[in-house]
C-alpha cells in the first residue's frame, strides 16, 4: 500500500491528492515530496525488519511512524486538508504499526547482548 504512494505522488499526484490529502489543493512538488518521504519510511522498515535487534534502527523506524501520524493529525486538525475518512485510513496504519513495535521494544536488541556476552 504505501509503495503505491510512492507511486502516485510521482506519477499521478491526482490520485494521491484524492486518496490522502482530499480537501487541499496539490502541486507536482507537493506529491514528489511525499513519494520521497513514502520511499524513505518504506526503506527504514525493510532495513528495520532485516535487522531487528539494531535498536537505532529499530527507534528511527517507530519514530517514523510517530512522525507520520502526527502529521496526518495535524493536516486534519489544524489545517483542514484532510477528509476524516482519509484520517481514519493513514491513521489506523500508524498507530497500529506504533503500538505494535511499542509492545515489542523490550525484545530489540536483546538477542545481540545474549550473542555478545
Amino acid at each position: 500500500m504505501r509503495l503505491s504512494s510512492v507511486w502516485f505522488g510521482f506519477v499521478d499526484i491526482w490520485a494521491l491528492r484524492m486518496a490522502v490529502f482530499s480537501k487541499t489543493s496539490m502541486t507536482e512538488i507537493h506529491g514528489r515530496t511525499f513519494g520521497t518521504w513514502t520511499l524513505l519510511t518504506c526503506t527504514l522498515c525493510v532495513l528495520c525488519a532485516r535487522d531487528l535487534q539494531n535498536r537505532s534502527l529499530y527507534l528511527a523506524t517507530l519514530l517514523s511512524f510517530v512522525y507520520a501520524l502526527g502529521h496526518f493529525v495535524s493536516e486534519f486538525f489544524i489545517f483542514g486538508t484532510m477528509a476524516p475518512k482519509n484520517l481514519l485510513t493513514v491513521g489506523f496504519f500508524a498507530a497500529t504499526s506504533i503500538i505494535w513495535m511499542l509492545l515489542d521494544w523490550k525484545r530489540t536488541g536483546h538477542q545481540k547482548a545474549i550473542k555478545q556476552g
